[in-house]
């Protein structure tokens, strides 16, 4: 028996978030560890967008190929966020990078406020609150530790991200597709020379494997089901049910590789997270998703 609509959706954004949570266990892996450090972020960040890149462009229909203006701050967005978060990644625990890479939501509430006119509620001032706190919390607790460059990079990540959140925003009369194979095309695009420039040998093949498993399973997939997912359910749903990925991706982490997390960390993305969960149960969405 077929499942029915809204289940699908829910199927499909679960998925989403469990793929996408799987960038730490791959990025953290001994293979991409034997990278040299200052050029493991931006190498694994070039890769893995020229693979989603391959992969997203055949599934673009002709007519929906078009460029406008708003769509340079998305993709200059999405490539500072791309670089950003996987040099964190390396740089700072999977916890770490990935709670404050969800800072997205504070400085998206903000910047919607601010560009788009876009009402913030109670409930998203809570939201902003508690992000506050647990960044806070994270960043002041690795002050004096080798953690705390990669904790800023990935406040930086977030807000990038936030910066496409509000493009996408922006732009949700555009085919998804487009948009997000178009983020990719520009940050390999941008990447690429800089890559080119390093003075070390091409990686090998098991490096290269793990690269493009992060480009097909850990970004274009999981992309693709989301936004299929956001046809059936509202929006409200979708971000609740995405918050696995920050609970999913140190688990993993943990699991495979055994790395150990601080306390800190695990408060302040509590903190995050949890003020995140509260501000989507607490606003109910006036318009639910048309199913189609």
């Amino acid at each position: 028996m077929p499942s029915s609509p809204p289940l699908r959706g829910r199927l499909l954004l679960l998925l989403a978030a469990t793929m996408w949570s799987i960038s730490g266990v791959i990025v953290k892996s001994p293979p991409l560890q034997e990278l040299p450090d200052a050029e493991r972020g931006p190498i694994i960040a070039c890769g893995r967008a020229i693979v989603a890149a391959v992969f997203l462009l055949p599934m673009v229909g002709r007519r929906s190929i078009r460029f406008r203006p708003a769509m340079l701050p998305m993709v200059v967005g999405f490539a500072a966020m791309n670089v950003l978060f996987v040099t964190a990644m390396t740089t700072t625990t999977a916890a770490a990078a990935i709670f404050l890479q969800y800072t997205s939501s504070m400085w998206a509430f903000l910047l919607g406020w601010w560009f788009l006119k876009e009402q913030i509620v109670r409930a998203n001032l809570l939201a902003l609150v508690c992000a506050v706190c647990g960044i806070v919390w994270i960043i002041a607790a690795d002050a004096s530790s080798t953690r705390l460059t990669g904790n800023l990079i990935a406040l930086v990540s977030g807000f990038s991200f936030a910066v496409v959140v509000v493009s996408l925003r922006a732009l949700r009369d555009e085919d998804s597709i487009w948009l997000i194979a178009l983020n990719h095309v520009v940050s390999a695009a941008v990447l690429l020379p800089w890559v080119m420039s390093f003075d070390i040998g091409m990686p090998n093949v098991s490096q290269c494997l793990l690269i493009g498993a992060l480009g097909v399973f850990q970004i274009a997939i999981p992309y693709v089901a989301f936004s299929r997912g956001l046809r059936y359910v509202t929006a409200q749903e979708a971000a609740l049910l995405t918050l696995i990925e920050p609970l999913l991706n140190p688990f993993w982490v943990w699991l495979f590789w055994n790395e150990s997390v601080p306390a800190s960390t695990w408060v302040g993305g509590t903190l995050i997270v949890g003020g995140l969960a509260a501000r989507y149960v607490l606003v109910r969405e006036k318009t639910p998703a048309a199913n189609r």
